[in-house]
């Protein structure tokens, strides 16, 4: 798969920051306080538009938050 460089869609800026957050997501999780949905973020660094992509976390990830109290 070939990476194109970033254009913002909004002001055709070059420059980005790229960052992360977890999210619970359904019943039991939010019971829990097991954030099992992990999200990256891309954003522009001049007008600030931000683009989320969501990304897979593995079942050890979510068991790891769960006992260490993330």
């Amino acid at each position: 798969m070939q990476k194109h460089p970033f254009v913002c869609p909004k002001c055709e800026c070059h420059e980005f920051v790229q960052d992360q957050f977890h999210a619970t997501g359904g019943t039991m999780a939010k019971l829990f306080d097991i954030q099992n949905k992990k999200f990256i973020t891309i954003s522009c660094v001049q007008c600030g538009y931000t683009e989320i992509y969501r990304e897979e976390t593995s079942t050890g990830a979510n068991i790891l938050d769960f006992l260490i109290g993330g």
